[in-house]
């Protein structure tokens, strides 16, 4: 029996997770649950799977779900804050972690599953894109096991050598091309959060879909994958891939090709990591080629994705500079969420933000979150700037 900690079970890779532990209740259980502040689908993941911890992140939420677990008179005690979450990830009695909470906000929950040597499932890519030698050096130091979810770092793993990178060329991570691939650029101008949320092939939160539709999801994808493969930047290539079968491929220096295919769906990636190295079943549809027909694969625009090339030049300058890339990245996509700046303006925004801060050598994880907020802020003086 696997005793899991999930952090961000109310959201999609949350949900998701849940979903292929709900089909395996003799191989895993969960020791605790944890979201930010939804009362309402927190308590009802309670009832189902009765975890031992529940947190929230919310303390006034908190107090809300308590009332109701202490009405029900269910055994879960119920924690808030912070340093609730860094507790139960490295609680004694956790074998795995699902670090699913999106954003910079994941990052010291899922550094400090790291640092206690267990099993991190990493579905915040912004762990590595902001922390990515700390939290390699965390990995290293503790013996634990780092087991991506990203359905493109997950196909990578997946196609990489048991050992090592011997023989490897280059990763090639698939894009999907989001949403306005094929759109005319001028038309981007008038883009409604609506419809930059709206993937063709993916169900996805609402800020991960703005990211797939300026690409910028790409870009942390390259950062994150620097880290965890040990590649440098131009030997991980981005290829867009419309129909979003292929979830990413590894080169090989004989001229081979391996590929991980799959329907679009994160159920398979999630089992692949639950219970790695064996797979089980996911209750994913199996693939239909016959129904595909065709596989498309063509290079990205960078005049139609300039966040893409700020995320190279954010790896390429080293430091402190994908931090600060990823900090802008958030404020503008909540800007642009909350109808406070147009479409166009997020990549404006994240360039700007990455000119007028310069970028240092990280020395601890309060280091990178001081940073973290100082670009923030700056971002936050940039958005009267572009409307």
């Amino acid at each position: 029996m696997i005793n899991i900690t999930l952090l961000g079970s109310t959201g999609s890779i949350g949900t998701s997770t849940l979903d292929v532990i709900r089909r395996h209740p003799e191989r895993f259980r969960l020791f605790a649950l944890a979201a930010n502040s939804s009362v309402d689908t927190l308590y009802e993941q309670l009832l189902e799977f009765r975890p031992a911890f529940a947190v929230l992140v919310d303390a006034k939420a908190a107090a809300s779900l308590r009332s109701r677990v202490a009405a029900a008179g269910l055994a879960t005690e119920v924690l808030d804050g912070e340093a609730a979450l860094e507790m139960l990830v490295s609680h004694p009695d956790v074998d795995a972690v699902m670090a699913a909470i999106v954003g910079a906000a994941g990052l010291r929950s899922a550094w400090a599953a790291a640092a206690a040597g267990k099993r991190v499932m990493l579905a915040n890519k912004e762990s590595l894109v902001v922390a990515g030698q700390l939290f390699m050096d965390a990995v290293a130091a503790s013996g634990a096991v780092l087991l991506p979810v990203d359905s493109e770092h997950n196909a990578v793993f997946q196609c990489l050598p048991t050992q090592g990178r011997q023989g490897v060329r280059r990763i090639l991570l698939t894009a999907s091309g989001g949403p306005f691939r094929t759109h005319a650029i001028e038309q981007l101008s008038d883009i409604t959060p609506e419809q930059a949320c709206a993937h063709p092939n993916w169900q996805m939160g609402p800020k991960i879909s703005v990211d797939s539709a300026t690409m910028m999801n790409k870009g942390l994808e390259v950062i994150e994958a620097h880290w965890l493969f040990n590649a440098a930047p131009d030997d991980i290539q981005v290829v867009v891939h419309p129909q979003s079968i292929v979830h990413s491929m590894v080169e090989y220096i004989d001229g081979s090709v391996l590929a991980q295919m799959g329907n679009p769906d994160m159920r398979t990636p999630i089992a692949y990591a639950l219970d790695w190295p064996n797979r089980i079943e996911s209750g994913v549809e199996p693939l239909d080629l016959f129904t595909i027909g065709r596989l498309d694969f063509e290079a990205p625009d960078p005049a139609r994705f300039p966040c893409l090339g700020h995320a190279y030049t954010a790896i390429r300058s080293g430091g402190t500079a994908p931090a600060i890339l990823n900090a802008a990245n958030e404020v503008a996509v909540q800007a642009f969420l909350d109808r406070r700046i147009p479409f166009l303006a997020i990549p404006e925004l994240i360039g700007r933000c990455m000119e007028r801060i310069a970028s240092e050598q990280p020395e601890s994880i309060d280091h990178l979150l001081d940073v973290d907020r100082r670009a923030r802020a700056e971002s936050e003086q940039i958005i009267p700037e572009l409307v």
